[in-house]
C-alpha cells in the first residue's frame, strides 16, 4: 500500500513538473517524482518500468548539470 501511495505522489509531482515554467524546478520535480516511481516499480519488480525510470531520472540529472554549466 505504501508503494502505491509513493507511486501516486510521484505521478503528481511529475505532472506538476510538466506545467512548471522554471527549467531548473522542472528537472528537480522530475527527479523527485522519478525516484518515487522508481521505488514503486521496484516494488512491482517490473522489468520494463525499472530501467525506464532510471533513464528518466538520469536524464533529468543531466539536464540540471547542463543548466548549471
Amino acid at each position: 500500500m505504501l508503494f502505491k501511495i509513493l507511486g501516486a505522489i510521484g505521478m503528481i509531482i511529475i505532472s506538476y513538473g510538466i506545467i512548471a515554467k522554471n527549467n531548473l524546478l522542472r528537472n528537480w520535480l522530475f527527479i523527485c517524482g522519478g525516484l518515487l516511481l522508481l521505488a514503486y516499480s521496484i516494488s512491482l519488480r517490473d522489468p520494463i518500468f525499472i530501467p525506464l525510470q532510471i533513464i528518466f531520472t538520469l536524464a533529468s540529472i543531466y539536464e540540471i548539470y547542463k543548466l548549471k554549466k
